[in-house]
């Protein structure tokens, strides 16, 4: 059995339940009625427009294009991550863009190349969808984890001068904060991997399965996708707070002002 369209009338009236959490923000009074009614709209628009360009992306299936366009990709998540962190662009841009584009090439190449053994690695039917899957895990990872790392590290400086104070190395004494950073970021996708297939049914398995699938297959890929989504995800903030760290400390190993505001 094939994949059952969805025409866009039908769309349309599947956007209806979208009131439904509409109501309750404004009941409320959340002062989130006119982020959801932007966020749906921006949501609307951007996947119609992806659903063009993908067609020639995959139509083209150029390495040196989907390469382009994974730059691209990067490029809008760093801004993304540096927008929300608050922290300054100088120390926090290019350790985020490093960070995306080595962890995404390594875990991706290794899934497209050694786990699934394509021939053709930048494969716009795979290279795309799979970087789009590592860099939309890494940017939510990294969000959480390098605000709470810095945040926490400027409003504890005292604990950081005391570790230093008592021999501590500096990578040493940034380690409860690279602690903290971790277990925020992750503990919900650990508790996540934990109940998968008993509590939650992933949306990458579901969309398999619903395009045509076997399960048996489904659930092989969904297995992977976890195992690359967070291997990526940590290897990508470890690069990206190694590298700004170097830029937040001055020589003396004093911390410098690094969140904008």
């Amino acid at each position: 059995m094939g994949t059952i369209d969805i025409s866009y009338i039908s769309l349309l009236v599947g956007m209806l339940l979208l009131l439904i959490p509409i109501f309750y923000i404004w009941y409320y009074e959340t002062k989130l009625l006119k982020a959801i009614c932007i966020g749906a709209v921006r949501m609307v628009v951007q996947m119609l427009f992806i659903g063009v360009y993908l067609r020639y992306l995959f139509e083209w299936d150029n390495p040196v294009i989907n390469s382009v366009w994974v730059f691209i990709m990067v490029y809008i998540a760093s801004e993304t991550a540096l927008t929300r962190t608050r922290v300054k662009r100088s120390v926090l841009m290019m350790p985020l863009v490093i960070g995306f584009v080595v962890a995404g090439v390594l875990i991706g190449l290794y899934f497209l190349g050694i786990v699934l053994k394509l021939d053709n690695v930048f494969s716009a039917q795979y290279f795309i969808p799979i970087m789009g899957i590592l860099l939309g895990n890494m940017l939510t990872v990294n969000v959480i984890a390098v605000g709470t790392f810095y945040s926490t590290l400027q409003r504890e400086q005292n604990l950081y001068y005391f570790l230093l104070g008592n021999g501590a190395s500096r990578s040493e004494a940034l380690k409860p904060f690279v602690r903290q950073a971790i277990v925020k970021s992750f503990s919900p996708t650990i508790a996540n991997m934990a109940v998968m297939g008993l509590v939650s049914l992933p949306g990458t398995m579901i969309g398999q399965i619903l395009g045509g699938s076997s399960p048996h297959v489904a659930i092989k890929y969904q297995i992977m996708i976890v195992v690359i989504t967070m291997s990526a995800s940590m290897l990508s903030l470890m690069i990206a707070i190694q590298l700004s760290s170097k830029r937040a400390f001055d020589g003396y190993g004093r911390m410098k002002q690094v969140m904008k505001g």
